[in-house]
């Protein structure tokens, strides 16, 4: 019964390989300052689409820093993130850093003391020091913390790495960064904090039918073949359900077979983003909207030319835009896409 479970579900969602490639011209950066560099690197190398994470020193105004003058020359420990923003958003990173760190600290972290064990978010751009003034105030108003966030958001400047001795230091030197760690105090206060925080409440929950909360917010699946859009043959556009954010184009959607809207390419490439899922004995890539985080199916390397890919897509993650409604909706950039 097994075998014939998973084969029904190989074919339902094709093949398990399908992933995008990743273009170094699409690699961004993330620069965090979370007290010792030997602690913050692991939780963001385990991250998919994370594809290096460098321990180094900056904010500081000297040249050419090492571990004994870091410190004197006005530097921060700190970590570089390359990631790839189509599988782990800017916003994301940030909910993983301030988990790692006490927001509230001025003089340096846990056992580690001084500025230079500070916290600071560098900021690379103009969008990520948005994203991070409002990742900041949101976790000030969950009020996890009986005093003011201080964490620092700074320019990014010069980063330069760290001696190789600290690089991958919990992967080289197991015993004794687990020794360092251990008498740090950083897990016995993120323990404290975290695991007694209320989840942030989504008030979209009350705007959503049951099957478009279970889909979009708790990953879920809908039924084939009964669900709204997979037999829907009217011209116009797909946007996200949650966001508005445009998705897909019924010139692009074709009949998979499956009982699910299928396309063979998002409209706005920007709006998607792609995960890795090992979920369900298999590993799929996931698809999710950028700016509401939807769960909205998976994408698969089955589908027609040109393209020869399918996504996947649950209807209830999705509302559709007829040509005759896109301009008064406020898509009307996208008409002229169905004008022949």
């Amino acid at each position: 019964m097994v075998m014939i479970a998973l084969t029904v579900m190989l074919t339902i969602y094709g093949s398990a390989d399908a992933d995008a490639s990743d273009s170094p011209s699409n690699m961004r950066k993330a620069t965090f300052a979370g007290g010792c560099f030997w602690c913050m690197e692991k939780p963001f190398q385990e991250i998919d689409g994370v594809t290096e994470v460098i321990s180094g020193y900056t904010g500081g105004k000297g040249d050419d820093p090492t571990y004994e003058d870091y410190a004197q020359k006005g530097h921060l420990e700190a970590i570089e993130i390359r990631f790839d923003p189509a599988k782990v958003s800017y916003d994301n990173l940030l909910d993983i850093f301030w988990r790692q760190i006490d927001p509230t600290d001025a003089g340096g972290q846990f056992v580690d003391r001084g500025y230079h064990y500070s916290s600071a978010i560098f900021y690379n751009d103009e969008e990520q020091r948005l994203i991070a003034e409002k990742s900041k105030k949101a976790l000030q108003s969950r009020g996890l913390f009986s005093k003011p966030i201080v964490t620092q958001l700074l320019p990014a400047s010069r980063f330069f790495p760290a001696e190789d001795y600290h690089q991958d230091y919990y992967k080289n030197n197991p015993i004794r960064y687990m020794y360092y760690r251990n008498g740090s105090g950083r897990d016995r206060f993120l323990k404290g904090i975290w695991e007694k925080a209320p989840k942030a409440p989504d008030s979209r929950k009350n705007k959503l039918t049951e099957m478009q909360y279970k889909v979009t917010r708790q990953d879920g699946t809908e039924p084939p073949f009964d669900n709204e859009y997979w037999d829907n043959k009217r011209q116009g556009i797909y946007v996200d359900i949650n966001s508005g954010e445009p998705l897909f184009s019924s010139i692009d959607k074709f009949d998979s077979g499956t009982g699910w809207p299928s396309f063979t390419r998002p409209l706005v490439a920007d709006n998607i983003l792609e995960k890795k899922d090992r979920r369900l004995f298999m590993e799929r890539i996931e698809v999710r909207s950028r700016k509401a985080d939807s769960h909205l199916g998976h994408v698969f390397k089955d589908g027609p030319p040109p393209t020869g890919l399918r996504y996947c897509i649950n209807s209830a993650a999705l509302r559709f835009i007829p040509v005759e409604e896109m301009e008064r909706e406020g898509y009307g950039e996208f008409i002229k896409l169905f004008i022949k």
